[in-house]
């Protein structure tokens, strides 16, 4: 099983093996381009988009600054709307329904590392490169929902759809179809 596939599983891998570290560094190279292009010059924008998220739903947008790992595992649905500032860590697969608005410095992060820190510390290949292992869990936002500026969704959560998260939170465990939800930890508060 090669590092990507051990990724895409949610096994242990090492980030710093040539495949995913060329992927990494091509999908950083088109969030620099992406970033410092101006908004008037939305041809180009489309054009290095797709190549980053080639499965960006029909409509959507995505503001400028943008950073994410990979690209290749976030789909979006249709008239998926992202403000300033959004970060998406996509070691495992990020699905986003349709209608879904990201307020700014949203951050959506499937990657986790070891808690035990023999386990989570660099070592050191025969060749003396250094490796460590990490690991990641998949984020599912559904549709119609909004996630307000400066909210952070950890790994392995589930977002309802028609869900509201609330500006500031922090998304820690699956929040239920229909809720306004808030806090750090956030919490479902009440049905809409």
């Amino acid at each position: 099983m090669t590092e990507r596939e051990k990724m895409l599983a949610g096994e242990p891998y090492d980030p710093n093996c040539d495949e995913l570290m060329a992927a990494r560094m091509r999908a950083h190279d088109l969030c620099t381009e992406y970033n410092a292009l101006r908004e008037s010059d939305a041809d180009e924008r489309a054009r290095v988009l797709k190549e980053l998220l080639p499965v960006l739903g029909e409509d959507g947008y995505v503001q400028g600054p943008f950073y994410c790992d990979y690209g290749f595992n976030i789909k979006t649905g249709a008239r998926f709307y992202a403000n300033v500032c959004l970060t998406v860590l996509d070691c495992a697969q990020v699905l986003i329904g349709d209608d879904v608005m990201c307020g700014p410095n949203v951050s959506l992060y499937t990657a986790l590392h070891p808690l035990d820190f023999r386990q989570r510390n660099m070592r050191r290949r025969d060749d003396g490169s250094l490796y460590d292992l990490e690991y990641a869990k998949p984020i599912t936002i559904g549709s119609n929902c909004w996630l307000a500026g400066g909210v952070t969704v950890l790994p392995g959560v589930t977002i309802g759809d028609g869900c509201v998260i609330g500006a500031g939170s922090v998304v820690t465990r699956d929040i239920p179809s229909g809720y306004l939800a808030v806090g750090n930890p956030c919490r479902p508060i009440r049905k809409l």
